[in-house]
């Protein structure tokens, strides 16, 4: 069974004009959040809006958090996330919204409805950080950093 997330409406489109955020298919990890948006918004070549999704969520469970996530389709056409990737905490109660980046050289129309980004859920683990003089076990890559393994 999977669990419930509080879910408020906080613009009458949803329900009326645009749906409730729904899995496409069961195999399906995320779930599309639309433009909830009166009437369509040009986003600028260079230009980075906030669109709201018409929703609220309560996650309510310190284990478990929202991930806000680009669509690969809107990506080729060059409009992302602004910070790439959205984290919603258990705690935040405030409406969803939708921070889209044109990244692109031509603008963009977003049209009432139109499919913005996928929510995931995911598990949260926090930790509590030891500080030690050196690391218990050295691994074989060590400090090795960006690109230590090479192209190939």
């Amino acid at each position: 069974m999977r669990p419930k997330i509080e879910t408020k409406i906080v613009n009458p489109l949803i329900g009326s004009t645009i749906p409730l955020p729904t899995y496409a298919t069961d195999g399906a990890a995320g779930m599309d959040l639309r433009a909830c948006i009166d009437e369509a918004v040009v986003l600028r070549a260079g230009e980075t809006q906030l669109i709201g999704s018409g929703i609220a969520i309560h996650i309510n469970d310190s284990q478990l958090m929202a991930v806000l996530v680009p669509r690969s389709g809107l990506g080729s056409k060059g409009v992302v996330l602004g910070n790439l990737v959205g984290v919603i905490d258990s705690c935040y109660q405030g409406e969803i919204k939708i921070a889209l980046w044109n990244r692109g050289k031509t603008d963009f129309t977003i049209q009432q409805g139109d499919r913005l980004c996928q929510m995931l859920f995911v598990p949260v683990v926090q930790v509590d950080l030891e500080v030690v003089n050196e690391f218990s076990e050295q691994t074989a890559r060590g400090e090795g950093g960006f690109g230590h393994t090479g192209v190939k």
